[in-house]
């Protein structure tokens, strides 16, 4: 009877000691696997949406659960329902013993050179942004040279009138998120590759105002199906669920981004591209983990360290069988070498690029 008690116990202990660190609604946690006796290293995300979003979010989280897994960090994740709570949110994190302080999106960039300084032996990362300060890393992504390439493939799928859904109309879409400069950086990438392609081509544009509504995402993208377009650009985290949603639904065409959101609707998503947040993610963490952190550098992620690029069409290929364009994706990889080795030389938006 005693061995029995014991047991119950043990297992009663390791329970708890499993999900001690697990919190309430909007926030996740996640431990290492545990028996080094080491006091372990925290992190903690902010996110100024959700996780679920199959985008930007999920590849942070997914950087996030790689270090928590090979690194043995401990990781605790806070997600927003509103911008209002961003500020709240952040600082409410940098208050309490964490090691690391992540602001994942750009949105935390303000917060952030606001916050940093009250917490001089904090250390904080910012991703897909820059702020000054020698307690903060900051990661930036040549989101600019990636869309290039897929305004390159719109271009070209948009010709493909043999293709089902394909209309004769030279007319493709990109609906963003927020009107904010990382997205206005996306935007112009996107149009000059389109346009290297065709400059007659025509580029629809909208924004949703929020990363957080597919409905809204959705609505926005069928009304550029409406105005001709047959490929529509999804640069809205959360709120690009309903562009792809929108896709499968009228019978048109996609890009991805972020993630690879290829196979989310087989045969109505071209290609993805690929912004590797979960690579920057990691290496901040990994950073602190190693004794490596170095206060007031930039990391800049671009086409030739593998920071940004396409998906190869894989998914696409299966779907269209002897009707998939495969001088696509040749012309694609043309193009990812010019952009390379700097042949082409691709427009940014005012104080992105290279820091």
């Amino acid at each position: 009877m005693m061995k029995k008690f014991l047991a119950v116990a043990l297992s009663m202990i390791v329970f708890a000691s499993v999900f001690s660190g697990c919190s309430g609604t909007g926030e996740k946690a996640a431990g290492d696997k545990g028996g080094s006796g080491d006091k372990k290293i925290k992190v903690a995300l902010i996110y100024s949406g959700f996780l679920g979003d199959k985008s930007f979010n999920d590849s942070a989280h997914a950087g996030a659960m790689k270090a928590a897994e090979e690194l043995g960090v401990e990781i605790k994740e806070m997600q927003s329902k509103e911008p209002t709570e961003w500020e709240s949110n952040f600082v409410a994190m940098a208050s309490e013993d964490y090691d690391l302080i992540i602001g994942v999106s750009t949105q935390f960039q303000e917060i952030m050179a606001k916050h940093c300084p009250e917490y001089p032996n904090k250390k904080f990362a910012l991703i897909d942004g820059v702020v000054e300060g020698d307690n903060i890393v900051s990661s930036t992504f040549a989101q600019n040279e990636g869309s290039f390439l897929a305004g390159a493939a719109a271009a070209m799928f948009t010709t493909k009138t043999d293709i089902e859904g394909v209309n004769e109309d030279k007319v493709i879409g990109w609906v963003g998120g927020m009107d904010i400069p990382v997205l206005q950086d996306f935007f112009i990438g996107y149009e000059q590759g389109a346009k290297y392609i065709d400059p007659d081509v025509q580029i629809l544009r909208s924004f949703a105002g929020s990363f957080t509504d597919p409905l809204k995402g959705k609505e926005l993208t069928l009304a550029q199906y409406s105005q001709g377009a047959d490929i529509v650009m999804n640069v809205a985290s959360g709120t690009g669920v309903g562009i792809l949603e929108a896709a499968k639904e009228d019978g048109k065409y996609a890009i991805g981004v972020d993630l690879n959101q290829d196979g989310e609707f087989p045969g109505s998503i071209l290609t993805s591209m690929l912004k590797n947040v979960d690579q920057a993610t990691y290496l901040a963490i990994e950073s602190v983990v190693n004794g490596t952190f170095e206060g007031g550098s930039v990391t800049y992620l671009d086409i030739s360290n593998g920071g940004v690029g396409l998906t190869d069409m894989s998914v696409m290929k299966e779907a269209l069988g002897d009707k998939f364009p495969q001088d696509i994706l040749d012309r694609i990889k043309e193009l990812e070498e010019k952009v390379k080795s700097g042949e082409i030389k691709v427009d940014f938006y005012d104080g992105f690029g290279p820091k």
